[in-house]
C-alpha cells in the first residue's frame, strides 16, 4: 500500500533560518566585555568613554526595533534582516580602523546598535507571530535563545583571539559572521505563509480569517482595552510612533515597559558588559571569566526555551515575578562570590543567572500580544526599546561607579534592588477580562 510522505511545513525552515541570523547578529554582543580590556591595555580609554559608546549601540538597538518593526511590514523581513546583518558586519570590521574614542561610538555604537537593532527580539516577534499558531509561546523562546547561542558561539574564541592575537581579528570575526548569514536569510526567509502557498503552523482557515470584528468586540468590553490597537496602514514611521502613542496610554504598557528596561539593565547592561572587568578586578582571567559568561549563554538557552513552554501554559506575570526576584537575589550575593578562581558558588550563580538572562521574553511578549492583539508586535517594539534604554543607562552607570570606587558592588546591589521593583511592577500588569491563569497565547490572543 503506497505511503505518503509527510513534507515538513515551511515554517520550520523560516524558524531555522531566523534563529541562525540571530546567532550571527549575537556576536557582538558577547563582544564589549571581552574587548574592553584590550581595548584598553591598547589606548588607554576609560571604562566611562568605553561604556558610553556600548551605551549607544543599547540605545539605537533598542530604539530601532519598534520601527524595525514597522519596516518589515512595508519592506519585507528578508530585505531589512539582510541590511541590518550588512551594517553590523561593517562597524564590526571598520572598527578595526579605529585609533580614536569618538570613532567608536560611530562604529560600535551607530552602525552596530542600528544593525542589531533592526532585528532584535522584535524580528522574533514577527516570526513567531506570523508562522506559528500552535507551538507560538515555545518558537518564541527558541529564537529569543539566538542570542544566547550566539554569545554561548562567540564570547570564547573572541576573548581567547584578543588576548593572544589582538582585538583586531577578534571584531574581523564577527563582521564575517554577520556577513555569512546574509545569503540564507535571503533565499529562506519569507514575510507570510501565504507567500508559501500554506496556512501558518497548527493554523485553520478559521483562525486566519478576519479577526476585525472579534477584536473590536473585545475591545469595547473593556474601556481599558478599547483603542489599544494603532491603524494598520500609513508608513513604517506612522506606524510605529502611533502603536507607542496608543499603548501609552494604558497602565499595562508603562509597568511591562518599566519591567523590561529593568531586565535590560541587569543583564545586557550590567553583567553582559561589566562581569569580564569585575572579575578581572578580583584577579581572575579575562578569558576564564568570558568562559563563565559562556556558560551563562548555554543555561539561557535552556531557560528561554522552558520559559516559552511555560508561557503557553501559565499566567505570564507569575513567571515574570519569579524571574526577576530570582535575578535579584542573584545580583545581591555577587559581590561576595567573585573571586581569581571558579568555585561551586560562582558556578551556581552562572547557572540561576543563565536560567533567567532572558527568560522574561516570551511571558512578555506574550503579554503584549494578548492585550494589545494584532498591534502587539509594534508595542513590543517600544517595550524592547525600554528594555535596551535601561541596559544603556545601566552600561554607562556601571562604568561612572567602577571609575569612582574603583570597584562593582554598588552596580550589582542596585541591579538587585531594581529587580524587586520590576517584580512589583510584573504583577500589577492587568490582562484582559474572563483570562484565566492557564490560558495559552493562541487562546487569548485577539
Amino acid at each position: 500500500m503506497p505511503t505518503t510522505r509527510r513534507r515538513i511545513h515551511p515554517a520550520w525552515p523560516v524558524a531555522a533560518v531566523a534563529f541562525i541570523a540571530l546567532l550571527a547578529a549575537a556576536g557582538f554582543r558577547a563582544a564589549p566585555g571581552a574587548l574592553m580590556v584590550p581595548l584598553h591595555a591598547d589606548f588607554g580609554w576609560s571604562m566611562s568613554s568605553m561604556s558610553l559608546a556600548v551605551s549607544v549601540n543599547l540605545l539605537l538597538y533598542g530604539l530601532t526595533a519598534p520601527f524595525a518593526a514597522a519596516l518589515m511590514d512595508r519592506f519585507g523581513i528578508r530585505q531589512v534582516v539582510a541590511a541590518a546583518l550588512a551594517l553590523v558586519a561593517l562597524g564590526a570590521g571598520g572598527s578595526v580602523v579605529m585609533t580614536a574614542s569618538w570613532q567608536l561610538l560611530i562604529f560600535w555604537g551607530v552602525l552596530i546598535g542600528l544593525g542589531t537593532g533592526s532585528m532584535a527580539l522584535v524580528f522574533a516577534a514577527t516570526i513567531a507571530d506570523r508562522w506559528f499558531v500552535a507551538r507560538r509561546g515555545l518558537i518564541m523562546g527558541v529564537l529569543t535563545a539566538g542570542s544566547a547561542t550566539g554569545q554561548l558561539i562567540f564570547l570564547p574564541p573572541v576573548a581567547t583571539i584578543a588576548e593572544s592575537t589582538g582585538w583586531r581579528p577578534a571584531s574581523l570575526l564577527i563582521g564575517i559572521a554577520a556577513l555569512a548569514a546574509v545569503p540564507l536569510v535571503w533565499f529562506v526567509l519569507r514575510d507570510h505563509p501565504s507567500d508559501r502557498g500554506v496556512l501558518p503552523y497548527g493554523a485553520t482557515q478559521e483562525d486566519v480569517a478576519p479577526a476585525a470584528e472579534t477584536s473590536a468586540t473585545t475591545a469595547e468590553a473593556d474601556s481599558e482595552f478599547a483603542g489599544a490597537r494603532a491603524p494598520r496602514g500609513g508608513g513604517a514611521a506612522r506606524r510605529a510612533l502611533t502603536g507607542l502613542l496608543s499603548a501609552a496610554r494604558h497602565r499595562s504598557f508603562w509597568a511591562l515597559a518599566i519591567a523590561f528596561a529593568i531586565c535590560g539593565a541587569t543583564t545586557n547592561g550590567l553583567i553582559g558588559i561589566h562581569f569580564i572587568p569585575s572579575a578581572h578586578d578580583h584577579g581572575m582571567p579575562a578569558a576564564t571569566a568570558a568562559g563563565l559568561l559562556a556558560v551563562v549563554g548555554i543555561f539561557d538557552i535552556v531557560g528561554t526555551i522552558f520559559s516559552g513552554w511555560l508561557t503557553d501554559k501559565f499566567d505570564p506575570r507569575i513567571l515574570l515575578v519569579a524571574y526577576y526576584t530570582f535575578r535579584g537575589l542573584g545580583l545581591l550575593l555577587l559581590p561576595w562570590l567573585l573571586s581569581d578562581s571558579v568555585h561551586p558558588s560562582m558556578v551556581l550563580f552562572v547557572v540561576i543567572y543563565g536560567l533567567d538572562w532572558v527568560a522574561t521574553v516570551p511571558p512578555t511578549a506574550a503579554l503584549c500580544r494578548e492585550i494589545f492583539g494584532e498591534n502587539g508586535t509594534i508595542v513590543f517594539g517600544w517595550v524592547f526599546a525600554a528594555h535596551q534604554i535601561g541596559a544603556a543607562v545601566a552600561a554607562f552607570a556601571a562604568g561612572v561607579v567602577r571609575d569612582a570606587f574603583g570597584e562593582y558592588t554598588y552596580a550589582w546591589w542596585g541591579g538587585a534592588a531594581m529587580c524587586v521593583i520590576a517584580a512589583v511592577l510584573s504583577f500589577a500588569v492587568r490582562r484582559r477580562p474572563n483570562d484565566t491563569a492557564t490560558a495559552t497565547p493562541a487562546e487569548v490572543a485577539p
